[in-house]
């Protein structure tokens, strides 16, 4: 199995509502694009400065169906049309678990 995680970090100007419906569209991949067997995307709880706004934890049976999500059409766009706009930062690991 593959877990794939990334951290987010938004930037300062990005609205609740921009956030809110990113989150939305990150957690429709599970069902969009498929090839995972868990998903989940969650807001960071503001328990501790520094860290970063939200986190994406998706496991995959093998590393082809990572590759197959990585590169789907309908990742890439969730990608560019909501998560770069609002994007400081991010940071992902892949491992096998």
């Amino acid at each position: 199995m593959i877990r794939h995680v990334v951290t987010f970090t938004w930037a300062p100007t990005a609205s609740r509502e921009q956030i809110a419906a990113t989150i939305e569209a990150l957690r429709g991949l599970r069902h969009e694009v498929g090839g995972m067997s868990y998903l989940v995307v969650a807001e960071d709880a503001g328990l501790t400065e520094g860290n970063a706004s939200a986190v994406l934890i998706a496991d995959f049976p093998d590393a082809e169906a990572f590759y197959r999500y990585a590169q789907d059409p309908v990742h890439l766009s969730v990608i560019a049309e909501f998560v770069r706009p609002i994007l400081h930062s991010r940071a992902a690991v892949q491992y096998r678990a």
